[in-house]
């Protein structure tokens, strides 16, 4: 076949075939219907398209906000892994931190040591609180404090004849830590009970 031919055969294509892509291609079992028929029957398919539309979008929305809502989550869960990793050394901690406070507390043994030497040891406590506290770790229980049964272990009871200080905290025998905000270990303490004469 040479280009002569090739041109006829274009030449020759039926152009009832050609449906230029810009037309409307009407069906033609329906070219009996009456216009109004046909209108109608345009109006329920365009609005049964409409509601498959708002069905599709609210789908991906829905889909959307799932998604959306599973990587916060998935940040929080990394989060919180990240800061309970660490639960197992901070743990090991604590009781190196209660022997500092021991040593602090004991004002009177406290001052009577070189003040060169105590001050060094009071920046080696801060240095390390200080890395503790920026993994999430605080320190709770102070005195007057008002008693919280999830924060605080009521170890004694003391009565009062002053009610307004009935469930405040007395005395910190041991202080407690929360890692982030969960209770890894309560403060022990000495609670007010109000207690008429």
């Amino acid at each position: 076949m040479n280009i002569k031919d090739k041109n006829n055969n274009k030449d020759n294509i039926d152009e009832e075939n050609i449906i230029p892509h810009n037309d409307v291609v009407f069906n033609e079992e329906n070219e009996g219907e009456a216009p109004l028929q046909k209108i109608k029957k345009l109006r329920e398919e365009l609005k049964k398209s409409t509601e498959e539309k708002g069905e599709y979008l609210a789908g991906w929305q829905r889909s959307k906000a799932d998604f959306i809502n599973q990587r916060n989550d998935l940040e929080k869960w990394k989060e919180d892994f990240i800061s309970f990793a660490n639960k197992n050394l901070i743990d090991e901690l604590l009781p190196v931190l209660d022997s500092f406070n021991l040593a602090f507390g004991n004002k009177e043994a406290w001052e009577k040591v070189d003040k060169n030497w105590r001050t060094g040891v009071e920046y080696i406590y801060s240095q390390l609180e200080g890395v503790l506290k920026a993994h999430g770790l605080v320190m709770i229980g102070e005195s007057s404090e008002v008693f919280s049964p999830d924060k605080h272990s009521a170890v004694e009871t003391v009565y009062t004849e002053n009610k307004e200080e009935e469930g405040l905290i007395k005395e910190v025998f041991q202080k407690g830590f929360m890692l982030k905000d969960k209770v890894i270990r309560p403060a022990k303490v000495k609670v007010f009970t109000y207690k008429e004469k």
